[in-house]
């Protein structure tokens, strides 16, 4: 057998192929267009199953059965991807609910943050909107999003993410949740000091106060003294406690932020062992917008419990040419062993793509949730 004959017949074939599919992909796009002016569906998920089984039972032996199947799915992908665009130009795939503004209002705004005084939610809360905004604390990020779903507050902010703990994970739930929606960022680099009551000594502590992921990020410096590390809700408020008791045997660790808030000394600074450690924080609220100058989407969406179901949602990032940034999973309630995936991708929900992308994966996934354009 000659290889290179062997391959000169496969090019011959691949030929055919390549015939064949432009020819089919020429039909699709009268059914495009017959879905146009019918209102039908792009997405027909009984038909599809049937085609499949059709082809399959076509094939010779289990292998080719399977592989034929592959094939087919990604053939009838591609077409579905097709139609859409030819929805998208026709302007028949309906505005999404969102709209474009050139800035956020916040002249009279009230802002809500999770906490109290002195803490990395009030910092990112400054850096984002400023120092004389209208604010307001809760104590937790649930009460934060039923002050702006209630319309107590207009904005909040919530830290969704840390580059060393990783996610907050309640706050991707409560975003599923609520019907709020993300219109801002802000990072905030977290450098952890040891803060004391002023005149306080290291030889004279006793115990250390803190959020547990603060003490953990804070562990090889811990290591070196014989400190009681106590739990706190946050570092805020170990810090007022620690100012509020003015014992000299107890320090907190919380930013430089909250020493200047409670009057308190900072006896070390950068304690953290990571030089890196960020925090990213969202801004929510409880309205539709987007600004007109985002560039980039939040969604989630569940998939069916079958395999290749998350291949195929993500086809569509990369058949629109879409840059996907991040994705997360997080399991759904009361249905074990299935969960719901968070995607955040570059665009704007005015572009095209973006819009081909969104109807593509409305139609195809379980639960399609836009969760802002920031």
């Amino acid at each position: 057998m000659d290889l290179g004959r062997l391959r000169e017949k496969i090019d011959e074939i691949d030929a055919q192929i390549v015939d064949l599919y432009e020819q089919r992909m020429e039909v699709c796009k009268n059914v495009a267009q017959y879905k146009i002016e019918t209102g039908k569906k792009v997405f027909d998920r009984q038909r599809e199953a049937e085609k499949l089984e059709k082809v399959k039972s076509l094939a010779h032996g289990s292998f080719n059965s399977r592989g034929v199947e592959e094939l087919f799915e990604q053939i009838m992908s591609v077409s579905r991807k097709m139609q859409y665009g030819m929805l998208a130009e026709s302007g028949v795939m309906g505005r999404l609910p969102f709209i474009g503004v050139d800035g956020l209002d916040t002249k009279k705004a009230r802002v809500v943050y999770q906490g109290s005084e002195g803490s990395y939610s009030q910092e990112a809360m400054h850096r984002f909107f400023g120092k004389e905004i209208k604010n307001f604390h809760v104590e937790t990020f649930r009460d934060a999003m039923s002050a702006i779903e209630e319309g107590s507050a207009d904005y909040a902010v919530l830290p969704i993410e840390n580059s060393t703990a990783g996610i907050v994970s309640e706050i991707y739930d409560l975003l599923v949740e609520f019907e709020n929606y993300i219109v801002g960022e802000q990072i905030i680099r977290i450098e952890h000091c040891l803060l004391a009551a002023p005149g306080t000594g290291k030889e004279d502590i006793e115990r250390v106060y803190s959020h547990p992921q603060s003490l953990m990020q804070c562990a090889r410096y811990l290591q070196n003294y014989d400190w009681q590390q106590i739990s706190m809700k946050n570092n805020a408020f170990a810090a007022k406690k620690v100012a509020e008791e003015k014992d000299v045997c107890q320090a907190a660790i919380a930013g430089e932020h909250a020493a200047g808030i409670y009057g308190l000394e900072v006896l070390e600074k950068g304690i953290n062992q990571s030089d890196t450690n960020s925090t990213r924080f969202i801004i929510v609220t409880n309205q539709k917008i987007f600004k007109r100058d985002a560039s980039k989407v939040s969604i989630c969406f569940e998939v069916p419990h079958k395999s290749g179901s998350l291949y195929h949602m993500l086809s569509h990032f990369i058949y629109n040419n879409l840059n996907m940034t991040k994705i997360e999973s997080r399991p759904i309630e009361d249905r074990n062993w299935e969960y719901r995936f968070f995607v955040d991708f570059e665009g704007n929900l005015s572009d095209s793509a973006v819009k081909n992308a969104l109807r593509g994966l409305r139609d195809e996934a379980r639960g399609m949730k836009i969760l802002g354009n920031y």
